[in-house]
């Protein structure tokens, strides 16, 4: 292994996500680079920090290399998601491996898995079950028990589906990356700590009450004083301000408009307009939309992509590499890279290479202002474009 690739939201940064990092490293990884989101998430959010503070953690914790993953992209489906955190890591010409945590640590077994995902007779068999009326992902586990009962098992746990949407990405992309899957040590998703690891999940939930006090057992040493400084700058998101910005925005929206959204179809734009003219907070907006077809994140997604106005037409894949943090090592990485996208730390230069970019580009910069509206203390606009790209020898 030369270059490793890490794929990660780091909300927070943590003692296993540092952990990930020193293994890949153990296993000879020369330097590691990772892609890492902006300040929306997967789960349909803001952040808990804005991309920077979780920039600076990475570089902290050992990261060489840091990448962002364009807001359209990691405010996605964990298949969308991880074809464009994928694509990023491929495009950079020199990574050779991608290291994940997986409840399972099998990776044969999950791009076996894959295999199975992307086969006609899967997609045949699913087009039958998701005719029942279930959700996606009930559909998907059952059209897989049908097919191979074992391998059923690694789609009923976050991270062993996570990576197996990145094996489908390596497959269908044709890349030449090896899957590392890393057992996950101590907690589970949202489980109590163990170990002396916690989930993110879970110390985003002690946020509320305890701040990042709540955090200090198991987070790493290097991040401690950020977090602090963090906090006590205002950076920490503000509940009643996301709620307020989001439905302040969903309450302008006409119908014509939710039709152009991704995602939205089947009338969800119905139950949308519906539901935001007496939604007091995102949780009833929520609860008001969702039905037996559409789980929770999705609702969440969908709501996001409806704030920001993400298009139904937006490029599949991320159309440029935007760099947000490195080490010395990274940059000389970078100097002897072969990138097949327009690679740049400026989001100024990035947006100019192509339309595909431009679109990209703005939708990134909107998600990044609207986080910023988000925070304990309201942060200034245009902070994709103000951000400079941190140098980690600079941190220390």
């Amino acid at each position: 292994m030369k270059i490793a690739g890490i794929i990660a939201e780091y909300d927070p940064l943590h003692t296993g996500h540092m952990w990930q990092i020193q293994q890949a490293k153990q296993m000879g990884a020369q330097a590691v680079v990772c892609v890492i989101s902006p300040s929306v998430v997967q789960r349909g959010g803001v952040s808990i920090f804005p991309v920077w503070v979780r920039v600076k953690a990475a570089l902290l914790a050992g990261a060489d290399l840091v990448v962002c993953l364009p807001a359209p992209y990691a405010a996605s489906s964990a298949e969308q998601f991880g074809a464009a955190a994928v694509s990023l890591l491929g495009a950079l010409g020199n990574v050779d491996h991608l290291v994940f945590g997986s409840e399972s640590g099998q990776a044969d077994a999950l791009m076996q898995a894959a295999t199975i995902l992307r086969s006609e007779e899967f997609a045949q068999l699913l087009k039958k079950e998701l005719a029942k009326g279930d959700s996606f992902a009930s559909a998907r586990t059952r059209t897989m028990q049908l097919l191979d009962a074992q391998t059923a098992q690694y789609l009923q746990t976050p991270n062993d589906i996570l990576g197996i949407e990145y094996c489908k990405a390596i497959q269908n992309q044709q890349l030449s990356l090896k899957p590392i899957a890393i057992r996950r040590q101590g907690a589970g998703h949202g489980g109590e700590p163990t170990g002396g690891f916690a989930s993110a999940s879970w110390l985003r939930a002690q946020t509320a009450a305890k701040g990042v006090a709540g955090w200090e057992e198991y987070t790493p040493d290097v991040c401690k004083e950020l977090y602090r400084q963090a906090q006590q700058q205002g950076l920490l998101p503000d509940k009643k301000a996301v709620d307020i910005a989001f439905l302040s925005r969903l309450r302008m929206m006409k119908k014509q408009q939710l039709q152009q959204v991704r995602g939205m179809g089947e009338g969800l734009e119905n139950r949308v307009l519906s539901a935001v003219k007496t939604a007091q907070t995102l949780e009833q907006l929520y609860e008001q939309i969702k039905s037996k077809r559409y789980a929770h994140a999705r609702i969440r997604r969908l709501v996001l992509d409806a704030v920001l106005a993400v298009p139904q037409n937006l490029p599949p894949l991320p159309p440029y590499l935007h760099v947000l943090g490195a080490s010395a090592q990274g940059i000389s990485l970078l100097k002897t890279a072969t990138p097949k996208l327009p690679c740049a730390s400026g989001l100024v230069q990035l947006e100019k290479t192509s339309p595909s970019a431009a679109l990209v580009a703005q939708l990134h910069a909107d998600a990044e202002d609207l986080s910023m509206l988000c925070r304990c203390t309201v942060q200034p606009m245009a902070t994709a474009y103000t951000q400079p790209m941190l140098i980690r020898e600079k941190l220390l």
